[in-house]
Order: C-alpha cells, then sequence, then structure tokens
C-alpha cells in the first residue's frame, strides 16, 4: 500500500470518525456524507495499488486501485468512505495501524467508527443506532447521555470492527456506532441517519444538510417498489 500526505491538517486534539464499506453501505454513506456537510478537506489517502477484483460496468470492466481519503473540517479528521474494504488481513493491519498513527500524531481525543447490524425487528423508517466502546467506563460514560449499548455479544468483522481492537491496544478511546439494517445489499440512507444524529449528541457538533438523507432513503423506497411491481406484472 501507499501512503501520501498532502499538507498538514488545522485541527487541535481533533476528534477522528473512520469508517468503510459495510452491510448496506452504511459506513460508508456515513463517512461521505459527513465529508460533504463539513466541506472537508483531503490531507492524506491511502491506496491499494492491486485490488484483486474488477467492476463490470455492463460489457466492459474498471480496474483502478483502491483509495482511502483522509479529510479535516470543524476539528475533525475524517476516515474511509468511498467504496469497498481491505482485500486482505495484511491491508485491515496496515490501514488500522495508519489510522492509529494519525490519531498519536494530531493527539486525537476519540476515535469514532460506524456501520451497521443485521436485525429482524420491524423499525420502519426509524432504525435504531447501538453503540460499544473500548472500555467498560466508556460505555457507561454513554449510557448516561441516553445512548443505547449494544444488545447482544457478536462478532464484528472488518474494518469498523478491527479499529475498536486497536485503538485500545493503543490506549485511545474508542467508540462504535451501528445502526439496524433488514436489507444488506440496499443503500441504507436512514440507517447512517440514525448514526448521524447520534454523532451529534456525542461530539456536540451540529451537521448541516441531514435530511439529504432521508431524500435518498425515500428515492431508495419508490426504486424498491418500482421493481417489485414490474416483477408481479411480469410473473
Amino acid at each position: 500500500m501507499e501512503i501520501n500526505q498532502i499538507r498538514e491538517p488545522e485541527v487541535n486534539r481533533p476528534i477522528i470518525i473512520a469508517a468503510m464499506q459495510d452491510m448496506g453501505n452504511v459506513g460508508s454513506i456515513a463517512i461521505d456524507f459527513l465529508k460533504k456537510s463539513l466541506k472537508a478537506i483531503p490531507f492524506r489517502f491511502v491506496c491499494s495499488n492491486y485490488p484483486n477484483y474488477v467492476m463490470d460496468r455492463g460489457g466492459y470492466i474498471e480496474f483502478s486501485p483502491e483509495r482511502w481519503d483522509y479529510c479535516y473540517g470543524k476539528n475533525m479528521i475524517l476516515f474511509g468512505g468511498g467504496y469497498g474494504q481491505p482485500q486482505s488481513n495484511e491491508e485491515l493491519v496496515y490501514l488500522c495501524n495508519d489510522v492509529i498513527n494519525v490519531a498519536k500524531r494530531y493527539s486525537a481525543q476519540i476515535i469514532y467508527t460506524c456501520g451497521a447490524f443485521h436485525s429482524d425487528k420491524n423499525f420502519g423508517k426509524n432504525p435504531r443506532t447501538f453503540a460499544t466502546t473500548n472500555s467498560r467506563a466508556l460505555t457507561e460514560q454513554i449510557e448516561r447521555l441516553g445512548i443505547s449499548k449494544t444488545e447482544r455479544p457478536s462478532y464484528i468483522t472488518g474494518f469498523n470492527g478491527s479499529i475498536l481492537g486497536f485503538s485500545k491496544l493503543n490506549d485511545i478511546k474508542a467508540i462504535g456506532l451501528y445502526a439496524e439494517i433488514q436489507e444488506p445489499q440496499i443503500p441504507q440512507y436512514r440507517s447512517a441517519k440514525s448514526i448521524i444524529h447520534v454523532l451529534e449528541k456525542l461530539t456536540y457538533h451540529k451537521i448541516d444538510g441531514i435530511d439529504e438523507l432521508d431524500v435518498m432513503g425515500e428515492a431508495i423506497d419508490k426504486e424498491m417498489d418500482r421493481m417489485k411491481r414490474q416483477d408481479t406484472e411480469n410473473s
């Protein structure tokens, strides 16, 4: 992998929010939205030059390096988003260590990550977000803020789980926020919105333009309804 530092971010003991694509694209939707809302400025990026897949665009393929950007804005550092996760355990370890190095370099207060978990509950258009942390004391703090902790033991795989463990190994506070979803193959904008609302509460940062995620959620609903009607008509 290759790291490029473009500039020095203008931050002072920032909050870091780092997440990648996962079920329902929740982690990447949240990071990409925050970058846009905060008008975040890129300052560093990591490239994986040889991804182990090609993208079929319908008769022709695209083959290009994976790239994950670091951006900053409002004393936050944002990492990840976009498409794809690390394609090997070696890449996963490399990326987690790089986020930890950035956190140390700029004396970050805390690292947040986010993603999705599959739920069998009927939450309609209002998915909930649950939190887990890398220390019991931090879990008690977020519960006092009225934020629910995760309900049952589970494995959190990929970057959006591993970064919590790497943070713990390096004595950096970290919180993972995971929103309910029911359709892992469909982008879940309302789940990302649920996470953004919890981040507002935890970070004391007002995030502008959140209603945009509702608009995208409605657009997905309409497209799914259209496809179901088409399937019914063709059956």
